[in-house]
């Protein structure tokens, strides 16, 4: 025991962890009861608001402004090159970010004073928590909330103090002249081309031809495609040498045989996130972890091998997304209050968006789960280039994958880069956690002139290929009657 402060608290529920999904679990026990504990080590605000969705957003969003007014000429319109301040730029990012952190840190700062306790926590045994100030915390049920951090692989510290997260980023003070960017994931995609619009010299290097999360092959070529033709982008990089210098870096690498040598000011790791998992001590406790130290846990109940341990938010490495820390989160609170009343909560269907441009969606299951599991489905596709209403605005790039399943006609889920995708997502995620049939969807209203015709144009190819005989008219009330 620590010499720091005997004290020991006892509470039904501890809450480790004041994130995303910690704040919710800690909403849904307090329903319950009122002896519960919210232990949070760093500050109050949520990877969210302070580091991730939000000041991400408002990056994109200046990006945005610059790029329009450099692409109205097709349109008969013309301004001015634009004149991008970088010091107004990154002031706005991080005045809105301390906004929205505000707001989290009120609400957390509202909560009774004895509910919460500042400290990192560490387990000591199966129901026995310390922390850092030596306070011991002895409870019934406990939940792990912890979240996540970016993750660096081992070559990339050798750009020592040049390389940087996206956390710094939202601290600059101004934009600096360039940055490479290692990652070519959700964050690596969308920063680097905000980035690149705000006037600075990015070169993204991506590895093993991914784009962002997508799994579809027909998308990640298109998506290739069009990241490829607006910036320096490899997909597949093979850097043989990266070096440090005074000023910045130094980067050798070889793209289709030829040697590139590119100096930066900067080099961001967006090589993923890894769960806050490894320095809270569950070594000391009863459960089996894996080979990452990973705990095996119920994704519908949140619970941990049968045990008074729950998981939720990105600590489990499962969805690291903020509508599913949050339900977590909730499903958590929910079982730990009423423990051992356990029960299974039904998971929304899945939906992830990319805010790149043209943005990037995901709905269902994947190209790549459909495929590992031997689903037996078919595809219908709309490439966005025709589309009548992307054609009017300039935005007719992408290509939109939907999936469908054999037999039954259940639509299944889709890929897609190009138009409105943030909005599109939704309409397919309702679809898909409605168990629609693509025939069903076909018999729902679409307005002209809207983007969404595209999906319905997608939806028609891939009902035609589920082969599941002619449609009958949506509104004709005797069809099929023997008239």
């Amino acid at each position: 025991m620590s010499d720091k402060n005997n004290t020991v608290k006892k509470v039904d529920v501890a809450i480790i962890g004041a994130g995303s999904a910690g704040m919710r679990a800690y909403r849904e026990v307090i329903k319950f009861t009122d002896s519960v504990l919210l232990i949070e080590g760093g500050d109050y605000g949520t990877t969210c608001a302070r580091v991730g969705c939000m000041p991400s957003k408002l990056l994109i969003a200046a990006a945005e402004a610059a790029h329009f007014g450099k692409h109205t000429a097709p349109f008969g319109v013309s301004y001015n090159e634009p004149k991008i301040d970088g010091p107004a730029v990154m002031k706005r990012v991080r005045d809105e970010r301390d906004r929205f952190v505000g707001f989290v840190v009120d609400d957390v700062e509202e909560w009774p004073a004895e509910h919460r306790i500042k400290g990192y926590a560490k387990f000591i045994s199966d129901h026995l928590i310390e922390i850092d100030d030596g306070t011991q915390v002895e409870a019934d049920r406990i939940i792990i909330a912890t979240g996540s951090r970016p993750n660096i692989i081992p070559p990339l510290r050798d750009f020592g103090k040049r390389l940087i997260i996206n956390d710094d980023i939202f601290n600059w003070e101004t934009l600096p002249k360039s940055v490479a960017v290692f990652g070519a994931g959700v964050i690596g995609l969308e920063l680097g081309q905000a980035l690149h619009r705000l006037g600075v010299r990015v070169t993204l290097f991506g590895r093993d031809n991914l784009v962002g999360p997508l799994t579809d092959p027909q998308v990640i070529e298109k998506a290739t495609e069009i990241f490829t033709d607006e910036f320096d982008f490899y997909p597949h990089a093979e850097v043989v040498r990266r070096t440090l210098l005074d000023d910045g870096v130094e980067i050798e690498h070889i793209h289709d045989g030829q040697t590139k040598i590119e100096q930066f000011e900067y080099v961001l790791a967006a090589t993923g996130r890894i769960p806050n998992i490894d320095k809270i001590g569950l070594e000391n406790t009863s459960l089996s972890l894996d080979a990452k130290g990973l705990p095996s846990f119920n994704l519908y109940t949140g619970r941990i091998e049968g045990s008074h341990i729950f998981i939720a938010g990105d600590a489990n490495n499962q969805f690291p997304l903020l509508h599913e820390a949050s339900d977590e989160g909730q499903i958590a609170g929910y079982n730990a209050a009423n423990y051992p009343n356990i029960r299974s909560f039904k998971k929304s269907s899945p939906i992830g968006v990319v805010f790149s441009d043209p943005q990037i969606m995901m709905v269902g299951q994947s190209y790549r789960d459909l495929v590992d599991s031997g689903a037996d489905f078919a595809t219908g596709e709309l490439n966005w280039k025709s589309q009548g209403r992307a054609r009017v605005m300039l935005i007719n790039n992408g290509l939109l994958r939907v999936y469908g399943e054999r037999n039954t006609g259940r639509f299944l889920g889709a890929e897609m880069i190009g138009p409105r995708a943030e909005h599109l997502a939704h309409l397919l995620a309702w679809a898909h956690q409605s168990n629609l049939t693509v025939s069903e969807m076909l018999e729902r209203p679409f307005y002209h002139p809207v983007v969404e015709e595209g999906v319905r144009t997608a939806l028609r190819t891939l009902n035609h290929a589920l082969q599941m005989g002619e449609m009958p008219l949506a509104r004709c009330l005797d069809c099929g009657a023997g008239a």
